[in-house]
């Protein structure tokens, strides 16, 4: 079997994560791609929506698609999950005979400050997304993006254009509130 992983924060989904979801799903040669949203990225010290909110965008966005499955190991966990734990919790369910992980080409800077890094670089094939003109050597396979937008820049300006048609409103309406409770604060 040979499956993928795209995991990441979500805070909210957008059609940059979805770019990279349909072409994971064209490009690679997987019987199942994993999108398993964080409870909360490790290098990060906090999220905005919380985790059961961002599962269930992404689930409502994604979970249908064929080949797709979502996972919700990392959200369950309650603190921040290196990528090297969830590899090794799917490679005991499917033990695959090939694993890719999908990354930003932001990641790549500091890759090699991911915990446990060189048992994570023997048990998958790293493939990058294109993202903000970042170059990416060769040794990596890529997907190649075109969409430039951030999750940080939809939250702070509430501009739901790159957010998924399906959920805009959702998402809109969320942060909204968000801020509304900050504000009284």
């Amino acid at each position: 079997m040979k499956i993928a992983l795209f995991g990441g924060s979500f805070d909210p989904p957008h059609k940059g994560h979805e770019a990279i979801i349909k072409e994971a799903l064209e490009k690679l040669d997987i019987d199942k791609l994993i999108i398993m949203p964080t409870f909360i990225n490790p290098f990060k010290k906090n999220f905005t929506a919380d985790e059961e909110q961002r599962f269930l965008w992404v689930k409502k966005l994604w979970g249908h698609l064929p080949k797709v499955e979502i996972s919700d190991f990392e959200t369950k966990q309650k603190n921040p999950v290196p990528s090297i734990k969830s590899v090794e919790y799917l490679y005991k369910i499917y033990n695959p005979d090939q694993f890719y992980l999908l990354i930003g080409a932001d990641h790549l800077e500091k890759l090699h400050l991911w915990h446990d890094f060189k048992r994570l670089k023997s048990l998958v094939i790293f493939v990058v997304a294109h993202r903000n003109g970042i170059n990416i050597p060769k040794k990596f396979k890529n997907l190649k993006i075109n969409i430039k937008i951030s999750s940080s820049f939809i939250r702070n300006t509430l501009n739901t254009e790159e957010v998924c048609y399906e959920i805009q409103d959702e998402v809109k309406n969320y942060y909204e509130k968000l801020q509304k409770k900050l504000i009284q604060f």
